[in-house]
């Protein structure tokens, strides 16, 4: 089972378990509905400090959720009983910034070292429920694909080896609806938060709306306007631009699911 429609009923810990057994390998946009998702950071006891100031700096694209003791394998307050090795349905694998695997399961690299550090960081995929509740559209859902994600001009601010530019996700807005939605995602700061661009790619460094860096393309239909937030998958842009010797992260838009209501997020 692998849809979005099967899998927006499920409850989160059901869904990691269908992950944990290879049930499920796409993208997770739409899935557990009501219930917050979030990115993947993985780095060794030695960068998590540099790491962790960086998400403090730039909260809007790196907003911190929980960060996992060194080695620990289980995100304790969001997940109870989660296997951050096994839970998401596809990883990516950094060696010096260079993307080396995008493996289903990374069990093998938490069991060969115990200073992992594991970083659950908010992702934008939790207040599309909230979109939808208000009758905003959201388009991957509607086609099924995964979000698309540009990066862009915007510079974070570096935090010791860390540096790089935002990414960002875009959803395709009908123009009478883009005041409700800003209105909605500004009320939940801890996945993101208000948009950064709305109409104006090109504002931003973007060329291109039919060829993402990251994710699938998606229709803009007439009458609709391109609206940009901050994404989680910056931190894999500040990784290929910073080169850190190890890193596992998430692969875009295969993220983890948590146990934590959306609305609880919003407080």
């Amino acid at each position: 089972m692998n849809s979005i429609g099967d899998a927006a009923g499920r409850t989160p810990a059901r869904a990691r378990a269908a992950i944990r057994r290879g049930e499920i390998t796409g993208p997770t946009t739409g899935f557990c509905a009501g219930y917050a998702q979030g990115n993947l950071v993985v780095l060794p006891k030695d960068l998590a400090w540099d790491f962790l100031l960086f998400c403090q700096r730039n909260p809007k694209a790196c907003p911190l959720l929980e960060v996992a003791d060194a080695g620990q394998r289980s995100f304790a307050r969001f997940a109870p009983g989660s296997d951050i090795a096994t839970d998401l349905p596809r990883y990516r694998v950094y060696r010096d910034g260079e993307l080396v695997a995008e493996p289903t399961d990374v069990a093998e690299y938490f069991d060969a070292r115990d200073d992992l550090v594991s970083f659950l960081i908010g992702c934008s995929f939790s207040f599309e429920s909230a979109l939808l509740e208000a009758d905003i559209p959201v388009r991957q859902i509607e086609e099924g694909v995964n979000v698309p994600m540009y990066r862009t001009n915007i510079p974070c601010e570096a935090a010791g080896v860390f540096h790089g530019n935002m990414v960002v996700s875009m959803r395709p807005i009908p123009h009478r609806l883009v005041p409700a939605a800003v209105a909605i995602t500004a009320g939940m700061p801890r996945v993101h938060g208000a948009p950064v661009q709305i109409g104006f790619p090109e504002a931003i460094g973007i060329t291109d709306l039919a060829h993402p860096d990251f994710g699938d393309s998606v229709t803009i239909r007439p009458g609709e306007v391109p609206v940009f937030w901050p994404c989680g998958v910056t931190p894999q842009a500040a990784i290929m631009a910073s080169r850190p010797a190890f890193c596992i992260t998430h692969a875009p838009g295969h993220m983890f699911l948590t146990d934590v209501k959306n609305t609880a997020l919003r407080f």
